[in-house]
């Protein structure tokens, strides 16, 4: 992974940490359920975030030159994996 992405991706994860923590909290304080559940919601949609930004450089960077290079079954069968994970969601 290179520089930039590794570290846009390790400052997205501590913000995401810090709202794990939040949650927490407002499960331990016995914070309205509603509420909870959008914190929740919120993390989840950050937490895909980081994956698409992961996924957006993996693509950019190993799938092609895995194409270039001839190795396309591997890039297709890596491609197909996260295919399969996407949809798990």
């Amino acid at each position: 992974m290179n520089k930039k992405t590794r570290l846009t991706a390790i400052r997205r994860l501590k913000i995401l940490e810090g709202q794990v923590r939040g949650l927490q909290r407002m499960v331990e304080n016995d914070t309205y359920c509603i509420q909870i559940l959008h914190q929740s919601s919120a993390i989840k949609e950050a937490l895909c975030a980081i994956e698409d930004l992961i996924l957006e450089h993996h693509i950019a960077t190993h799938v092609i030159e895995q194409i270039k290079s001839g190795k396309e079954q591997r890039s297709k069968k890596e491609l197909m994996e996260v295919y399969r994970l996407c949809r798990r969601h």
